[in-house]
C-alpha cells in the first residue's frame, strides 16, 4: 500500500469523486427532465412517417453521425451512399423497435438531450443542428462522450456506438466492407435426416 493510500486520504478522493460525478449525473436528468416537460415535450412525438420507433430529429442525428462513425465502410458514390445512410437509419429504426420498452425509453431520454438546444451544445458541443452540424463537430461530441469525466456520457458514448454498429452490420450492403461472404446456403444448414 502506498503511503498515500496509508492515511485514508485516497480512498477519500475516490469516493469523493464517485459521489460528485453521480449527483452531477442526477442533476443532469433531473434537469433534463424538468426542461423537457417545461418545454411542452413531455409527451414524445410519435415516430416518423416509415418508422416504427425513430422520430425525424432522431434520423437527422444519426444520419449526421453515421459517416463519422462508419468512415470508410460507406461508398464514395454519392447516390450510393445516400442510400447506404439511409438503409443504416433503416435498420436501426427496427433493432430499436425489438429491443424492451424499458431500453427504449432510456434511448429516447438520451436522444431528448441531444436534440434540446439548452442541453446539446453544453453537452455536446454542437450549437447548431445536427443536419447542420461539420464531421469535425460530430467527431469532436464523440469525443467528449467518449473521454468524459462523467460516466453517464461515457455510457451514452457507449451505447450509441454500440447501436449503430449493430444496426449498419445487419445491412447486408455493409458485409463485403467487414469481409462477410453472407449467410450460407439453407442446404448448407440441413443435415440429412439419419432415420434411427
Amino acid at each position: 500500500m502506498t503511503p498515500f493510500m496509508e492515511d485514508g486520504k485516497g480512498a477519500d478522493l475516490a469516493r469523493r469523486r464517485v459521489l460528485r460525478d453521480g449527483l452531477a449525473g442526477a442533476a443532469l436528468l433531473a434537469g433534463s427532465g424538468i426542461l423537457t416537460s417545461l418545454s411542452g415535450c413531455s409527451a414524445p412525438p410519435p415516430a416518423s412517417s416509415g418508422m416504427q420507433l425513430l422520430r425525424a430529429d432522431d434520423q437527422l442525428f444519426f444520419a449526421a453521425l453515421y459517416p463519422v462513425v462508419l468512415g470508410g465502410s460507406l461508398a464514395q458514390e454519392p447516390v450510393q451512399r445516400s442510400r447506404q445512410l439511409e438503409q443504416a437509419v433503416r435498420s436501426l429504426d427496427q433493432y430499436l423497435s425489438r429491443i424492451s420498452p424499458v431500453m427504449q425509453q432510456q434511448l429516447m431520454q438520451l436522444l431528448d438531450l441531444v436534440h434540446m438546444s439548452a442541453t446539446r451544445g453544453p453537452l455536446t458541443g454542437v450549437w447548431g443542428t445536427w443536419s447542420s452540424a461539420t464531421d469535425e463537430q460530430i467527431q469532436g461530441y464523440l469525443q467528449r462522450w467518449k473521454n468524459s469525466s462523467m460516466q453517464l456520457l461515457r455510457m451514452g458514448y457507449s451505447l450509441l456506438m454500440q447501436l449503430m454498429v449493430m444496426a449498419w452490420y445487419l445491412v447486408p450492403s455493409s458485409w463485403p466492407a467487414a469481409g462477410y461472404p453472407g449467410p450460407p446456403f439453407q442446404e448448407q444448414l440441413i443435415t440429412t435426416p439419419n432415420h434411427y
